[in-house]
């Protein structure tokens, strides 16, 4: 039988198997809220940039919006050890996942798990690739919506969820999320669902970057006929992936746009001067299409835009 390598409580579906060793590679909106989150019941130590390390360390993690509280955590520019049944949660930009995980490879021990949390296609592949089998590496979408505000402080705009690649260590995981207040359940189809949220952020980070618009009003009824196009795009790339949706997914993404009145991702990006991870969303979308004999000439436009908007000029 396989072993769980997280597994160090009894099996009791009332316990949360608290006080797991927990890494937070990529200190940023979302990752120090989940880091914030599972302090609660956890040993939690966030990796991020200097200034933000320091004054976590010196005043602690300040979250607001959706609740005000401030949470007392470890944080260090770099991971220097791994200990035995620790689980890293990757939260970096996902073009910076390759370095991430090189500049600790020597570290990771057998027993580690790795869960990627980020935007984009393929995000997990590119861990796999530089692992080779020495630990599990699993892939994770969240729905929780944040935006980083300064060093050691951090909104959260809404509650979300999380889902998680169906794993041996998966239950757990789960379970302690969720008692942790990050509501999150196993995947029954990981790909599924990344391709929902694909799908959501091809609609979304474009149009708002390009627009300068907050998230609801992507859906505005001039823009309604553009965000179906784009994912209708989208949804024939899944299709030729494997992942067949029903024709409904369009109008229930566009229902939770409507619901969400923070910045995208891709916007903050660009206002801070930083690279967007469009080529992981819609150049994703792009490439697969090539690949699978799709065309994608919207997506493909935006990509153009955003890379556009990337340069500066």
């Amino acid at each position: 039988m396989t072993q769980n390598p997280l597994k160090h409580c009894p099996e009791n579906p009332q316990l949360s198997c608290s006080n797991m060793e927990v890494i937070i590679l990529g200190a940023g909106a979302i990752g120090s809220l989940y880091g914030a989150k599972l302090s609660q019941r956890n040993s939690v130590t966030l990796i991020g940039k200097k200034e933000h390390v320091d004054t976590i360390n010196t005043n602690g993690l300040q979250v607001t919006g959706y609740e005000n509280k401030k949470y007392a955590l470890r944080a260090a520019t770099e991971i220097k050890t791994i200990k035995s049944k620790t689980l890293i949660i990757l939260t970096t930009k996902i073009y910076d996942s390759g370095s991430a995980i090189k500049k600790i490879l020597d570290k990771i021990r057998k027993d580690t798990v790795i869960l990627c949390l980020q935007n984009g296609y393929g995000s997990e592949e590119i861990v796999k690739k530089i692992i080779h089998n020495k630990c599990i590496v699993l892939r994770g979408i969240t729905a929780v919506g944040t935006s980083f505000l300064e060093p050691g402080k951090i909104k959260m705009n809404n509650v979300g969820y999380t889902s998680i690649e169906n794993s041996v260590a998966s239950k757990e995981l789960a379970e302690n999320f969720s008692s942790c207040g990050l509501k999150a359940f196993v995947a029954k189809n990981i790909k599924e669902e990344i391709w929902k949220k694909l799908i959501l952020n091809c609609m979304l980070n474009p149009l708002t970057t390009i627009l300068k618009i907050k998230n609801s009003e992507a859906v505005q009824p001039l823009l309604i006929s553009l965000v179906t196009k784009i994912a209708q795009e989208c949804v024939a790339v899944a299709k030729k992936d494997g992942v067949d949706f029903d024709k409904r997914i369009i109008d229930e993404t566009i229902e939770r746009l409507k619901k969400s009145d923070n910045l995208s991702s891709m916007y903050q990006d660009i206002m801070k001067g930083k690279r967007t991870e469009i080529d992981f969303l819609n150049g994703a979308v792009v490439e697969l299409g090539k690949k699978y004999g799709v065309d994608c000439p919207i997506n493909e436009s935006l990509v153009v835009m955003i890379k556009y908007l990337e340069s500066g000029k």
